[in-house]
């Protein structure tokens, strides 16, 4: 597999062993030959996730830490974009496919980049087979 777009969605079937999924055990593996480029919302999205996790107990802080350091490891590269992005290509994305502007985020740089996409969410997934860009399943 090449290089890919990877989504918050994805990345957290990592950590959370009830969204785990042969899909989610691919794609990291995928990582050892390759890498994915995700959009600079992403770490935030992961850490925001993370933390409600750990208020909910599903998580300890120190699995939170171990899984941030195993996500360091990988080649995930982060975008840098200007925030005049967010008006010019987010918004109407998700206008148009009924998406969060996160999830936007990750199919603008999927379409921009001719990338495939990594994602579990199922309207995440219908937008960009609509936009004729790969989904990996």
């Amino acid at each position: 597999m090449g290089p890919f777009v990877v989504d918050a969605s994805m990345t957290l079937s990592w950590c959370f062993a009830s969204e785990a999924s042969e899909r989610g055990d691919m794609v990291l593996s995928a990582l050892r030959n390759s890498y994915a480029v995700v959009p600079s919302l992403w770490p935030f999205e992961i850490a925001s996730s993370l933390v409600i996790a750990e208020r909910r107990q599903r998580i300890t802080s120190a699995e939170s830490e171990q899984f941030t350091q195993q996500l360091r490891g990988l080649q995930i590269h982060i975008e840098r974009r200007e925030s005049l992005w967010l008006w010019q290509a987010i918004l109407p994305l998700a206008r148009q496919h009924r998406l969060s502007a996160y999830d936007a985020a990750y199919l603008d740089l999927a379409k921009r980049e001719a990338l495939p996409l990594a994602t579990l969410d199922a309207n995440l997934q219908q937008a960009a087979t609509a936009l004729e860009i790969p989904v990996i399943a």
